[in-house]
């Protein structure tokens, strides 16, 4: 039911699309928003706008940043301790970041194997992936324990060869 203008459902279902929040938590940030309009909505959208303009996706590893490659890519400490990771997504690699696992690299595929989704090798980023496992000493396969996940893994694995994955 709604209950402000349309610019207000408008917001209500953009934010509603996000994880985590369903209609009742984006209707109550929105009034939260709207509320303190000039002490957070105004600085958000300048910030949304920068965002949108600025981000890109890392030509190298598909990480997300201001730049590409990504500070992560850019970084020449990163190259040496000839570790390579492979996430699914942008997120994984984050939490990996954010827990500290070392100067490593990542690569970022995009998601996982998934026929009954029609997600198939040519949808995910493993043509950069076959390219790039040659220069590390050891690749690492940070999949979720999902059957697609493994899937994925079991994959890669076979494509580069049972010596170069962990």
């Amino acid at each position: 039911m709604p209950s402000g203008g349309p610019e207000i459902e408008q917001l209500i279902q953009l934010l509603a699309r996000l994880p985590g929040l369903g209609p009742r938590s984006a209707r109550r940030a929105v009034l939260h928003l709207i509320k303190r309009k000039d002490q957070l909505m105004v600085p958000l959208s300048a910030a949304l706008d920068r965002a949108v303009v600025a981000v890109k996706s890392c030509e190298v590893c598909g990480n997300v940043d201001t730049i590409s490659p990504c500070s992560i890519c850019a970084d020449p400490r990163r190259g040496e301790s000839g570790i390579l990771i492979v996430v699914e997504d942008v997120a994984d690699l984050w939490a990996l970041e954010r827990a500290g696992v070392g100067q490593v690299r990542y690569h970022v595929l995009g998601g996982v194997l998934s026929p009954l989704d029609g997600v198939g090798p040519d949808d995910l980023n493993l043509e950069g992936l076959i390219g790039r496992a040659g220069e590390y000493g050891e690749v690492v396969l940070a999949m979720n324990a999902t059957v697609e996940g493994q899937t994925t893994a079991h994959y890669i694995t076979d494509r580069l060869g049972a010596r170069t994955c962990a």
